[in-house]
């Protein structure tokens, strides 16, 4: 009972020393806000742990996180390799047990596995289908297994912000090392965000898969299915230029003719006010949203014009090569 008192103690210690450093050096949250922070990953730490994994294959180490109570694993395609694979896993509690790799993603590095039946539920986590909502700014905690299990130590923490969002990845400030690969980073809400993919010497170069490719996937990959490539470009294609206007709202400056947004009704003039259930406030915002989804997908932008609101469906298509 004292060792675990003290654990939660130095935790806690910890937590606020390294929210605390983050803050001085950005001087964007208060003390108020940093301990609002730690209250909350200190919340989602014990319901968040106990799906987390450590992944043995071969001669190396890795980490993945349990996303069903039927044993569905997220981790990195490199660190599983091939559909078909036997590999051992460790529990939190340090039990082991096997899974089978499932299909995976080359082009982006993100894999499914599937434990063996236990005939009772595994211990699971949620992920986020609210993929544009993982914007730069927000917090964010990476679990792993770095250099592999050890009961002693028990699950590493970081504590960090996204610094960057690309179609397929978040970039965040948890440094991560070696046998991380395949951990999850989560939302403050303790939802899968991410799965940990590359690892750099900068700090704010640690690469997660987010979770657009997953969602875009899903079927092909539980089917042990092999994707190599999605294609031209990143993420599907809208054909629409925008600016911001001096009331700062997001407007459609052009419309590509041909593009699926010329051939849903979108027009130069347009306040695009969402996205889905998605707010958009900014162009950044707005270009991740349209780059998270794939070439088919259907969206529905909310637009505003003359003071009307109305709902466009879209599909998206494949970005067109240069010269088409």
């Amino acid at each position: 009972m004292l060792c675990s008192g003290l654990r939660l103690l130095f935790l806690t210690a910890t937590l606020l020393v390294v929210l605390t450093s983050m803050a001085g050096a950005e001087g964007a949250t208060d003390l108020v806000g940093l301990l609002r922070i730690q209250a909350e990953v200190q919340k989602r730490l014990p319901q968040v742990r106990p799906a987390l994994v450590a992944i043995q294959t071969g001669g190396g180490t890795a980490s993945g996180v349990i996303i069903s109570p039927s044993g569905l694993i997220l981790t990195a395609a490199h660190v599983v390799d091939k559909p078909g694979r036997d590999i051992r896993v460790v529990l939190d509690d340090g039990t082991t047990t096997t899974a089978k790799s499932l299909g995976l993603d080359q082009a982006t590095d993100a894999a499914l596995a599937q434990l063996k039946d236990r005939g009772k539920p595994w211990p699971s986590v949620n992920l986020s289908r609210e993929i544009a909502k993982a914007q730069p700014g927000e917090w964010c905690f990476a679990l792993g297994h770095p250099g592999g299990f050890d009961k002693a130590r028990g699950a590493v923490l970081r504590v960090g912000k996204i610094v960057k969002q690309t179609a397929n990845s978040l970039h965040t400030d948890c440094v991560l090392m070696g046998g991380d690969s395949g951990g999850p980073l989560f939302n403050l809400a303790g939802e899968v965000i991410g799965i940990h993919s590359q690892i750099w010497e900068n700090r704010d170069q640690n690469v997660h898969v987010s979770m657009a490719p997953f969602l875009r996937s899903w079927d092909a990959m539980q089917a042990s299915q092999v994707i190599k490539t999605w294609g031209v470009g990143a993420g599907g294609y809208l054909g629409v230029a925008t600016r911001m206007t001096d009331e700062v709202e997001l407007a459609v400056d052009h419309v590509i003719d041909g593009s699926p947004a010329h051939k849903a009704g979108v027009r130069v003039g347009d306040v695009i006010l969402g996205v889905n259930s998605d707010a958009m406030t900014d162009q950044q915002q707005f270009t991740a949203a349209i780059k998270a989804k794939a070439a088919g997908d259907r969206i529905t932008l909310r637009l505003r014009s003359d003071g009307k609101e109305r709902k466009v469906p879209v599909t998206l298509a494949q970005r067109p090569r240069e010269g088409e």
